[in-house]
């Protein structure tokens, strides 16, 4: 920067301006003089008179020859008081140009400039050192240089001229004391810090009043660089450089950029005055005035400057052994780090995360404590403490051989933050981002990359002739390099040997500057923003200082491993060209940080939970690259470069068979940690892993290793890294002594894997994770998510995940009072909950009596508080005789939820109508639609309530579809507290085959009468036989004499008269018999009249009398009140004229069964901030990336929110059972919703639906709102009302408020009204909302540009993300904040290698962290829906279990039911009850 410039040397060299005539004289002489003169102007000073005297000096002469005493009086011994006479007359004077007193002579007033350039060249004698009488001097000397101070400050007229005089005094005199070796004890050591400060701020003010010319600058430059010895110059740098910094970004940047707050005693070292273009000019120049500060880890460079060769040669040329050479040069370590902190700090405050911690007072401008001073004991270990002989080649630094011994390790106190800590990272608090509008990596690095590249690989021994040179470095010659690199290393007299320095003998003196180095490099390339290109220079050699830190077995240097660690957590979630290349190195690092649970050789240096933590950070996001790119080779080029062992194979290795090193770290991690966030990540990071097996083996590209030359291939000594890199002698893991083919088959499988953390898991829940409840919660979380994994495992391995969860309960439940909290009765609930996981999902596990048993005694112990059998008392005690005590309420309402799972959805699930409703999609007003009976109505059904917790609704009337079979039908709907069920039962009296053969009863018909059988015979009967007729008479027969005998005329008329009517007569009955047996022959047969006949089977069924009294439910014991009770008969009727009744069936009917959740999706390209930009992205196909899409498909199924039984993500439109849609028009919006980019799901028409057994999630796409959406969404929702609404006419007339605040309501649907994209959705007329619990909402934005996620408009966005309940939600019940806080928010960034990183934002509370995913987390395409949705759904319940107002749906259902029945009950007596059933629905019983 100056080379085109001289220095000032040969001018300051040549000044003689600090030179008195009187040296020409003799020294007694000289002295004499001084004293007589000087003394008169000392006492006049001071004299402690009333009014200043006036100076005896009135003319130029007299002032010059007295300057010229006082020269000479100024180089005195300390004995007397001339010396101070003098010193006191000076910085009298100088104040001429500050403000004129009547002690200083009248030409100094007039012609102050002239007469202070001599007097500061005159001063330059103090500062010379003397022998004896050192305090004295320093006093001396601290009061001229507080007189320059104040003369800098507040003189307002002083001449160019002077400020160069000034500054040439100060760089004068800080060389004269500073650039000599220290020596302990004397006046260098003691002004150091305030000659620097003083040259510094001075410095600082001629910059901007006198701004220096580049000699100065020069000068002042190779000075400094002879003075770094002394801590206090890289101290004071870094004082002055920070507040300059500061300044500089605020104009920079803009007031947007995270301020870099240094103490106020170091910003105003920087005079307010000083112009933006000054601050510029100043902070380059002042930044190099300390040249290069990686010098300071070569005592070869410190210890060559000219002082130092003065004092390592004495006069005669001799080498002096007995000087104490390291003295100074031993502080160098401590020095380096310093000088590497203040390049860390600039670096930070670039970044923008120098943000200061709020739990301490900043000591620096990053908030981060210095490193403690090192102490004159040696704290080396015994083993490591070696004495050497450096002898110096006496060609290049004329220096001699000097016995010294290794430098104290810096050692870290136990009260004090470590000194390589990444910046603000406490164990609460998340790593701070990088501000947004930071600058360019290639930027930074060219303005320190540099020296913290050469600081990074300090004294470190480079492989396979990898050299060093100025191409690599690009700040010095290639001897400078190799002087530094090996570190003053020479052929020792006293060991015999010729000894170059390694890592393993060098003394780790450097390590902890060479460690911040790489923190910073590490820092730097995380906070690469996306898309942004950085020089493939800097990525290779970015790559070298991590291949040279991570190192480890014999080379291993702690300090430099810990710092890479702590400040890479995002490094592989930056999308960096190549930086695959280095997955090997940190897997080898963390092989021996997370399976160690001491980690006692990082204590001394870093917070051990810290540095875990970032190792965990680091394995989350290189989890998912085995799996990704599969059999791709990597570290092609650096394996044969930086292996450690030189015959290792050079083999390239697949990441492939990375997998079972980082399984294995992953388990080994689990074993040994202690701390309960690390615990959950590990947690999240095994749901990922083996969901990702999973899906990978589901879709058949799971790549083939049995060969066993591959299985050899995944031992830790031959993967690739060689045994010194890779490998440790101690094993890493309990299972590192098994077979790698054991671990093969354990690991290598999802099976395996799945197998292998069911044991790990449920080992720990049941042992070291029981107290804690944020560890228990995720591990429960975990065995939640595991069973959803479809992988085929023996049934003992999911006997023992139910198994273990029932003996956590009952460990729970089991504590002793004192113990019992609502924090350890949501562990209990959480328990349930995954038990009903696992049940749903492998229903089959029941079939097994003593899993069944294990589960029922469980669900008994939490209803009734005990279970009926222990173990330690042989009888068994039954339900009645059990006094119910339950750990709590919500433990008593888990387990009845778990009973009801295991009871109603065990095997059931999903229902024929799908998943969108484990209820009966049928209710009143389906039944009367389709029933082909023009009179039945509402008032057609009979309500009974059985138990007070069932309520029946039963039709008597057939369908109408079923009158061919006259069997007593009836149709129930039997709502309960799981649920709406509808049931058609039907009497049977025949078995299935008879009744599918046979109809209706019909009796046996009697044989058809054979007619045509025998033979007719017509005979005439007679009276008698004819025999009769051959009998002769005798005289008794004729004496009754014959008819004509004794008939005469008149009885002849009669007689014919009677024969006549007779043979009429016979004619009439033979006509009538001929007729009558036609009659008969035209006769069916039998003769209906006559036959026996069964009676008809009846037509007409009182059915609801039927199955009540069938199922016994007409005693006269069911319909008494119980004794001593409040509770209802078992049997009551329901009264359904009573008005409001049809409107609180119906509100029961809008109770969910199951929790519901919503998510919000939205997509934000790059550099959006407004909600509006937002929006508008997902209405086209062409806006969004294609993997977004996909996205979309994995969390759910999309529904038509018009037809949609289940949760749509707004109340005004779900669990609809009655919305008749068109199948045509559902087919229409599917053809035009292929190019959207998801705003079809938007909630107005279709939304994506996820629901198991157990929950149901809409996701909605919000998107911009267009002037027409309103009228149509109206529309919508009145042909809502109508069809869901039937039932409730009577909230037409009086509406049901059952809101907890309605002037909430109002007053959020007035500022919805006022928000330009709030959809107003309209609940339709008489439809009540009811009070749901908290909110269970969660947002996941998908970001295209990482850093956009500080910008992301959450607050503009609460309008969208409205579903309806928030007026029912107790905001006092939940955490007292603002309701955009309580969204929790998922960004998910796509990366360029085809994997997501996952950040998660706002989940606050004790409940804040939630797996699977975790900050930082990668994630693969396979599993991100999958693992998206897990989480939400953890998110949500821990919500809910974290809320005081939440009710599980079969409570809140049941103290409806009991609610319904208060109101509506039909208070009856027996016998009036019994004379109802016999009635016809509808109509009321006679009452007296």
């Amino acid at each position: 920067m100056y080379s085109e410039w001289r220095t000032l040397h040969l001018v300051l060299k040549n000044d003689q301006g600090h030179t008195s005539v009187l040296h020409s004289y003799p020294e007694n002489v000289g002295r004499d003089v001084a004293n007589a003169v000087v003394r008169p102007l000392g006492q006049a000073l001071n004299a402690p008179t009333t009014a200043a005297s006036e100076s005896i000096l009135k003319t130029d002469k007299q002032v010059k020859w007295t300057m010229e005493v006082i020269c000479y009086g100024l180089t005195l011994p300390l004995e007397g008081d001339t010396v101070k006479y003098c010193v006191d007359v000076y910085t009298d004077w100088i104040m001429a140009l500050v403000s004129p007193k009547d002690s200083i002579p009248q030409p100094v007033i007039r012609e102050p400039n002239k007469y202070i350039q001599i007097i500061l060249k005159h001063l330059q004698n103090v500062f010379v050192p003397r022998q004896e009488q050192i305090g004295n001097q320093i006093r001396l000397c601290l009061q001229v240089l507080r007189s320059v101070q104040k003369l800098a400050r507040d003189s307002t007229n002083m001449a160019r001229e002077t400020w160069e005089v000034l500054l040439l005094f100060l760089l004068q005199i800080n060389d004269t004391l500073l650039a000599a070796p220290t020596v302990s004890g004397g006046i260098a050591e003691s002004l150091a810090d305030k000659l620097i400060g003083v040259l510094f701020e001075v410095w600082l003010l001629a910059c901007t009043r006198c701004f220096p010319t580049p000699p100065y600058w020069k000068t002042a430059k190779e000075m400094v660089a002879n003075w770094r010895h002394h801590s206090a110059v890289v101290e004071q740098w870094s004082k002055a450089i920070c507040a300059l910094t500061s300044r500089l970004l605020r104009f920079t940047y803009g007031p947007s950029f995270p301020p870099f707050k240094v103490p106020e005693e170091d910003a105003s070292l920087i005079p307010t005055e000083m112009d933006n273009e000054c601050v510029t000019q100043t902070w380059f120049r002042f930044l190099h005035i300390l040249s290069n500060p990686v010098d300071l880890s070569n005592p070869s460079i410190i210890g060559t400057t000219p002082k130092f060769q003065e004092q390592f040669l004495n006069v005669s040329g001799v080498p002096n052994q007995e000087l104490n050479q390291y003295s100074c040069l031993k502080q160098l370590p401590q020095i380096f780090f310093r000088a590497m902190r203040g390049v860390s700090c600039l670096v930070d405050a670039f970044l923008g995360i120098s943000r200061p911690r709020a739990d301490s007072a900043p000591p620096t401008p990053v908030n981060r404590l210095s490193m403690p001073q090192t102490t004159a004991t040696n704290t080396t270990p015994p083993h490591s403490r070696r004495h050497r002989t450096v002898t110096v080649n006496k060609t290049t630094m004329k220096t001699s051989s000097v016995n010294t011994t290794h430098s104290t390790k810096v050692q870290q106190h136990a009260t004090s933050t470590s000194p390589l800590s990444s910046p603000n990272q406490t164990n609460s608090e998340p790593r701070p981002l990088p501000a947004p509008t930071r600058p360019k990596v290639n930027s930074i690095l060219n303005l320190f990359g540099s020296w913290l590249f050469d600081a990074a690989l300090v004294h470190c021994k480079l492989q396979n002739g990898v050299n060093r040179d100025s191409s690599m470095t690009a700040i010095a010659t290639q001897a400078t390099v190799e002087l530094r690199r090996k570190g003053s290393q020479l052929s020792t007299d006293t060991m015999g040997s010729s000894t170059v320095f390694d890592a393993n003998e060098f003394p780790e003196n450097y390590e902890a500057g060479r460690a911040e180095a790489c923190g910073t490099l590490c820092r730097i390339f995380c906070s690469k923003k996306t898309g942004e290109e950085i020089l493939s220079a800097y990525l290779s050699r970015f790559y070298m200082v991590l291949v040279q830190g991570l190192q480890i077995g014999d080379f291993i240097c702690h300090p430099v491993l810990a710092s890479i660690i702590l400040n890479s957590p995002p490094l592989f979630c930056c999308d960096l060209k190549g930086i695959n290349v280095v997955v090997p190195y940190f897997i080898s690092a963390l092989e021996i940080i997370l399976p160690d649970r001491e980690l006692s050789k990082f204590k001394s240096y870093v917070n051990p939970t810290e540095l875990r933590r970032s190792s965990i950070h680091i394995l989350l996001s290189l989890l998912p690259l085995p799996h990704h790119f599969g059999i791709v080779k990597s570290e092609v080029l650096l394996e044969g470069k930086f292996s450690n062992d030189d015959a290792g194979s050079d083999k390239p290795v697949t990441f492939l068979s990375l997998k079972l090193r980082l399984v294995n770290i992953l388990i080994g991690a689990l074993q040994t940690e202690t701390d309960p966030n690390n615990t959950q990540m590990i947690l999240g990071a095994m749901l990922n892993i083996v969901q990702d097996s999973a899906f990978l083996e589901a879709t058949g590209n799971q790549v083939e290793m049995i060969e066993n030359n591959v299985m050899k291939s995944h031992s830790r000594t031959n993967s690739g890294i060689s045994t010194a890199s890779g490998g440790s002698t101690e094993p890493t893991t309990p299972d590192s002594e098994r077979p790698a083919q054991a671990l093969l088959r354990d690991y290598d499988t999802a099976a395996g894997l799945l197998m292998r953390s069911i044991h790990l898991v449920t080992q720990r829940l049941n042992s070291q994770w029981r107290p804690d409840m944020s560890i228990s919660l995720a591990a429960l979380e975990l065995l939640s998510g595991l069973a959803k994994v479809k992988v085929g495992i023996d049934s003992t391995d999911r006997k023992r995940a139910v198994s273990s969860v029932c003996t956590y309960i009952v460990y729970q439940c089991s504590r002793p009072a004192p113990h019992h909290s609502r924090d350890l009765h949501s562990m209990i609930v959480a328990a349930f909950q995954c038990l009903c996981v696992w049940l749903t999902e492998h229903p089959d596990m029941l079939n097994e009596k003593d899993c069944l048993k294990e589960v029922l005694e469980i669900v008994e112990l939490g209803i009734s508080g005990s279970k009926s059998k222990n173990p330690e008392q042989q009888e068994v005690r039954f339900k009645g005789d059990k006094e119910h005590n339950p750990a709590s309420m919500r433990v008593k309402d888990a387990a009845e939820a778990t009973l009801t799972c295991i009871m109603q959805l065990l095997g059931a699930f999903p229902p024929p109508s799908g998943p969108a409703s484990p209820c009966s999609l049928v209710n009143e007003t389906t039944l009367i639609t389709y029933s082909r009976l023009p009179t039945v109505s509402k008032f057609s059904f009979r309500y009974f309530v059985l138990d007070n917790s069932v309520i029946l609704a039963m039709l008597e009337q057939p369908l109408g579809n079923e009158q061919s079979n006259p069997s007593p039908s009836i149709t129930v709907l039997i709502r309960g507290m799981s649920g709406r069920h509808a049931w058609a039962m039907q009497l049977c009296h025949l078995p299935r085959v008879a009744r599918a053969n046979q109809r209706m009863f019909i009796p046996e018909a009697r044989p058809e009468p054979k007619n045509d059988v025998g033979i007719k015979y017509n005979v005439k009967h007679r009276p008698f036989p004819e025999e009769v007729d051959k009998i002769p008479f005798v005289k008794a027969d004729l004496s009754i004499p014959d008819l004509h005998e004794i008939v005469t005329e008149e009885l002849e008329l009669r007689h014919e008269k009677l024969k006549h009517g007779m043979t009429k007569q016979i004619a009439y009955e033979a006509g009538l018999d001929h007729m009558k047996e036609e009659e008969f022959k035209k006769k069916s047969y039998p003769d209906p009249v006559t036959e026996c006949k069964p009676p008809p089977p009846a037509q007409e069924f009182q059915t609801a009398r039927l199955l009540l009294s069938h199922f016994g439910f007409l005693s006269l014991e069911a319909l008494k009140e119980p004794v001593n009770s409040r509770l209802p008969p078992h049997l009551i009727a329901l009264d359904s004229h009573i008005p409001g009744f049809f409107d609180d069936i119906g509100y029961l009917d809008l109770l969910p069964c199951r929790p519901f959740d919503t998510v919000f999706i939205f997509y934000m390209k790059a550099g959006q901030k407004t909600s509006q930009e937002i929006l508008k992205n997902v209405e086209a196909s062409s806006n969004v990336q294609p993997h977004f899409l996909e996205f979309l498909l994995s969390l759910g199924w999309p529904v038509d929110v018009g037809t949609h039984p289940g949760w749509t993500g707004h109340v005004s439109t779900s669990w609809s059972i009655n919305c008749i849609g068109e199948n045509e028009q559902g087919h229409e919006e599917i053809v035009t919703a292929e190019d959207t980019g998801g705003s079809i799901f938007n909630g107005e028409k279709k939304v994506l639906y996820y629901a198991d057994a157990l929950t149901e999630i809409a996701f909605v796409v919000p998107s911009a709102v267009e002037a027409q959406t309103d009228t149509s969404e109206s529309n919508v929702s009145e042909q809502e009302s109508d069809s869901n609404m039937d039932l409730l006419p009577g909230l037409l007339k009086q509406p049901l408020t059952l809101e907890l605040f309605p002037n909430h309501t109002e007053s959020l649907n007035s500022t919805q009204r006022l928000s330009p994209t709030s959809r107003t959705r309209k609940t339709p007329h008489g439809r009540t909302v009811p009070p749901l619990g908290p909110e269970t909402k969660v947002a996941v934005v998908w970001l295209e540009q990482y850093d956009d996620l500080e910008n992301f408009p959450l607050s503009d966005l609460a309008a969208e993300t409205s579903t309806g309940i928030e007026t029912t939600t107790n905001s006092t019940s939940i955490r007292n904040s603002t309701p955009e806080k309580e969204v929790p928010v998922i960004f998910i960034h796509p990366l360029y290698t085809g994997l997501f990183r996952v950040k998660v934002h706002g989940a606050s509370g004790k409940f804040n962290m939630v797996i699977p995913l975790v900050d930082g987390m990668v994630v693969s395409r396979r599993a991100l829906g999958f693992l998206v949705r897990q989480t939400v759904i953890n998110i949500c319940r821990r919500k809910r279990l974290e809320s005081d107002s939440y009710n599980t749906p079969h409570v809140r259902r049941k103290q409806k039911i009991t609610d319904i029945v208060n109101k509506y009950r039909n208070r009856q007596l027996e016998p009036e009850f019994y004379t109802s059933l016999f009635h016809e629905v509808g109509l009321k019983s006679c009452t007296p």
